[in-house]
């Protein structure tokens, strides 16, 4: 079983964070998202308070999107979810395409999914994540103090959000040491190359269900650019949106505009 956090009541959003992250990266609009949604924020396993993935199937690379996409799901078959509005992150939003593919979503709203860049743009991102996460290691014993001034946190937090000044010292912290510590970093890391959308394919059950993906333009670790355009090639038919100003987790730049893209179809 998933650690995971379950609140409010309506009908249920499953929310799916990125690599190296955990649920509570969308507490910043959790609770106005509850106010319209059971919603279901899981960790992945190997991530948060999950533990360690079961060895995949044959053929299935571990950590990969379509491995992780199995686990979840499992996860939501256990908890008697059928067709749930599915929502990820970076990593997490990769597996809600995936599961919405394979006719398990209801809607599926993607915030920067890996899955739409180029070779280069997949090394960047491993290199960014990677990089990130030795840091935190090589900065554990000073990360506190560190993390307690305004000036610490937009130097170490800059890279993954755009407006870094509104986070707290207790969130940036945490943050730092479950990416400093998920043992499934390095696997799922490994499997980025593994999944994508290609042009021109056949999306499955995507083409019918409401899709949405979104970028912030900020966004350090995924740049929009490119990555927004492939996707639009790749899945015309979806509701494309930028955030202005808002970086790789857009939840704490802009919550409100975030819980809105969630809540309301438009």
């Amino acid at each position: 079983m998933l650690a995971h956090e379950r609140r409010g009541s309506g009908p249920v959003l499953v929310l799916i964070h990125g690599l190296g992250s955990r649920r509570q990266v969308w507490a910043p609009m959790l609770g106005a998202l509850a106010r319209h949604r059971e919603v279901i924020a899981l960790d992945l396993p190997g991530f948060g308070e999950s533990p360690a993935w079961e060895p995949p199937g044959p053929g299935v690379v571990p950590g990969s999107v379509d491995h992780l996409a199995d686990v979840v799901a499992h996860f939501l078959d256990t908890l008697g979810v059928e067709s749930p509005e599915l929502a990820g992150s970076s990593l997490g939003g990769g597996i809600a395409l995936e599961l919405g593919r394979r006719g398990l979503a209801r809607s599926v709203t993607a915030f920067a999914p890996v899955g739409f860049w180029g070779p280069a743009g997949r090394r960047w991102c491993q290199a960014v994540l990677g990089g990130s996460r030795a840091l935190s290691r090589a900065l554990s014993p000073a990360l506190p103090r560190i993390l307690a001034t305004r000036p610490g946190r937009m130097a170490l937090c800059s890279i993954f959000y755009g407006r870094p000044g509104r986070l707290s010292a207790v969130d940036c912290l945490d943050s730092a040491r479950a990416l400093s510590a998920a043992p499934g970093f390095a696997a799922a890391r490994r499997a980025f190359g593994v999944w994508r959308l290609p042009v021109g394919a056949d999306p499955a059950r995507l083409a019918g269900i409401p899709v949405t993906i979104v970028w912030g333009t900020r966004d350090a670790v995924l740049p929009y650019r490119r990555q927004a355009r492939r996707a639009l090639e790749e899945l015309p038919d979806a509701r494309h949106v930028l955030l202005p100003g808002c970086g790789h987790l857009p939840f704490a730049d802009d919550p409100e505009r975030c819980a809105d893209l969630l809540t309301v179809r438009q």
